[in-house]
């Protein structure tokens, strides 16, 4: 494990994505886009390890963000086999720097001392002001263009550990956390793990880089994805938070299962539907947390009443399992997990060919295709032929005809008999 340190905008989050090859962390000219610790893993010469990009540090801040983005940078210190200390070589030294280094001296892992935005190596050697921090060597490096990067990895690698490589589970389950700001995603995380993995803090919008926490449970490995809150495009302003929105877009699109959270104490927005709606057409299994359920006056009919208003809001909904926790309390914190597993289950079922014909049969003969032009439409067999989501083939003489009423019955009666709880279903009608 190496964390990436360094007070705000010298250039963490650029370097970290220089490490790892992609635009993973968000990168702005404003100071304070990353907040929480964001984890990925790297290798360098034949060695693999997590790099762990943190928030810019503002030592001596009594703000509640600074705190908290502080908190979470010196638990990535205290977890790490080695530290990078960035600094940045065109400002020079800075007093936040000076105190950084006066804590990083007394941390334990070993340090090394990177002076970045160097950009006019070898001529410029505005690198060596920064002894006076009593660091050690100090490495110029240019995370825009790479240059000093080899010799800064080299170094690092050196100082690591030797640990014996773990191959990674095959049976990994992406999981992401999604819903519009505010309603708790950090919170629930933190819960599931027991400790304070992402900033918490009332203003909504404090995670904006998707984070990567991995979990053990009951053999499997999920990989749980806290992103920043879905809003409108119309809501989007800030560049950051644009940039943060397609990145939580494409942690949807690669996950196995989406756990939309939503607020129970207020009516279902929505914004709501939409992020719930975007995880289920990309293919991801989905399940609904209506978190803050500690909240809600009860009876005996809240939870069924919340339940119904919920699926009368868009046909898919109908299959999406609902789970009622509370991030604060730990209320039915563990449910989601079970959930995860039996959705990506249901996600990966596959169901023989011939059973699905005979389920065919039994819907022709409930209600036949329409005719087309005064010839009848004829669908003559199908297939399952993918899961993840489960995907069914079938072929028909004039499958163009075939109307979108008949196709969304097709489907409904599959579900009716083989119920795919929580994962998308896809029908396709060929010619044959």
């Amino acid at each position: 494990m190496v964390a990436v340190v360094g007070r705000p905008n010298v250039g963490k989050s650029t370097f970290f994505n220089r490490v790892v090859g992609g635009r993973v962390a968000i990168v702005d000219d404003q100071p304070g886009v990353t907040r929480d610790r964001n984890f990925n893993k790297a290798d360098w010469a034949g060695r693999h390890f997590f790099l762990v990009d943190t928030g810019g540090v503002i030592e001596g801040s009594d703000e509640p963000l600074d705190r908290a983005i502080r908190e979470q940078a010196y638990m990535a210190v205290a977890e790490a086999d080695a530290i990078l200390f960035i600094v940045d070589g065109q400002a020079g030294v800075h007093p936040l720097d000076e105190r950084l280094a006066e804590i990083l001296r007394k941390s334990g892992p070993p340090v090394l001392l990177v002076v970045n935005k160097m950009d006019n190596m070898p001529k410029d050697q505005g690198h060596l002001d920064f002894w006076s921090l009593g660091m050690g060597d100090p490495m110029p490096v240019s995370a825009i263009s790479g240059k000093g990067s080899g010799d800064l990895l080299d170094a690092m690698v050196a100082n690591l550990p030797e640990i014996e490589e773990v191959e990674e589970d095959e049976n990994t389950i992406r999981v992401a956390v999604v819903g519009k700001p505010n309603v708790g995603k950090s919170s629930f995380v933190n819960r599931l793990f027991g400790e304070e993995r992402m900033v918490v803090s009332d203003v909504a919008g404090t995670t904006r880089d998707p984070v990567d926490t991995p979990l053990q449970y009951h053999g499997k490995t999920f990989v749980f994805v806290d992103t920043a809150g879905l809003r409108r495009q119309s809501k989007v302003k800030e560049s950051v938070e644009y940039y943060s929105a397609l990145r939580t877009a494409k942690v949807v699109r690669e996950a196995d299962v989406c756990l939309v959270l939503v607020d129970a104490t207020e009516p279902l927005h929505v914004q709501d539907l939409r992020v719930a709606e975007q995880a289920w057409e990309s293919g991801a299994g989905v399940i609904l947390v209506a978190n803050k359920w500690d909240l809600v006056e009860k009876d005996t009919w809240t939870a069924p009443a919340f339940e119904k208003a919920v699926k009368d809001r868009a046909p898919f909904l109908k299959w999406v399992p609902v789970v009622f926790t509370s991030a604060l309390s730990g209320q039915r914190i563990r449910k989601p997990l079970d959930m995860i597993l039996q959705v990506e289950d249901e996600r990966n079922r596959r169901i023989g060919t011939a059973e699905v014909n005979e389920a065919l049969a039994g819907i022709l003969r409930h209600q036949p295709p329409p005719h087309t032009r005064g010839r009848r439409i004829k669908i003559r067999y199908g297939t399952q032929v993918s899961v993840a989501p489960p995907t069914f083939v079938f072929f028909a003489n004039f499958p163009s005809a075939l109307p979108e009423h008949y196709i969304r019955y097709v489907h409904n009666s599959l579900r009716d008999r083989w119920t795919f709880m929580g994962s998308p279903v896809r029908v396709r009608i060929r010619e044959n």
